[in-house]
């Protein structure tokens, strides 16, 4: 397998990011770790052993990148205007930095998906969901989507840019966000088991919202024994996919 180290000065967070390559070709995937983990994550937790087979036969090609969760939603004792502002510093290294870097290191053409699991399913949602015409979808498992749940119920205008279950919905239905919406593969998954109870809450929250505002998104609620674990997330993104492997949505 084909793997690659990248790392860069940021310009938006003033500090060295890593960015870990698997593969050299096919669909782009540009993943975010679990919370407080770095670009390593995916492959410390078999998530690349099990991708395997995708990453060498050419079909897809991962970039995993480091997170500043420590920085921001774990910083719990931080102060909470800081901690957001380094959060929209975040999304700004990833749409004004890493996307272009993957559009200049994947040959496919095709947009990437965002992706990842438990924190690194709400970064994706963040992203795609406030920047759809960079992606060509996204995939969240076990994803929290409610950012005061990180804030102890606080919230301003930078941190609710960052909290998809209040932008969201606060999204007019003529808004052309929705129609881009429509022509991607949105899909997020959940467990019933143990750890997944603010994921159920937030997850059922966004599944209403794309139901009242016609989008057209795949929530699916998986078994009361499926717990907030990395032995569930393997198995779920083999079972999803082939979903994204398709020709590419518009």
């Amino acid at each position: 397998m084909n793997k690659i180290e990248e790392r860069w000065h940021s310009g938006n967070l003033q500090r060295d990011m890593t960015i870990k390559i698997y593969g050299e070709g096919g669909v782009p995937f540009l993943i975010f770790p679990t919370q407080d983990a770095m670009s390593d994550n995916f492959e410390n937790f078999g998530m690349i052993e099990t991708l395997k087979n995708f990453i060498d036969g050419g079909q897809i090609q991962l970039f995993c990148v480091d997170a500043v969760d420590a920085e921001t939603w774990s910083n719990f004792y931080g102060d909470k205007e800081w901690r957001a502002a380094r959060q929209e510093s975040y999304y700004r290294y990833i749409v004004e930095e890493v996307i272009p870097f993957v559009r200049a290191k994947n040959s496919s053409g095709r947009l990437p998906v965002a992706a990842g699991c438990s924190l690194g399913g709400l970064h994706a949602a963040i992203l795609f969901l406030r920047r759809p015409e960079l992606f060509a979808g996204m995939l969240s498992m076990s994803g929290v989507y409610d950012a005061k749940t990180f804030f102890s119920g606080w919230l301003n205008p930078t941190l609710y840019d960052n909290s998809p279950v209040d932008f969201l919905a606060s999204m007019p239905p003529e808004h052309p966000y929705i129609a881009l919406y429509n022509a991607k593969k949105i899909i997020l998954c959940i467990g019933q088991g143990r750890w997944e109870e603010e994921g159920l809450r937030t997850t059922a929250i966004l599944r209403d919202i794309f139901a009242e505002k016609k989008i057209n998104a795949w929530t699916d609620f998986w078994g009361f024994d499926v717990d907030h674990d990395w032995i569930w997330w393997n198995r779920q993104i083999l079972y999803f996919l082939p979903e994204f492997l398709k020709e590419e949505p518009r």
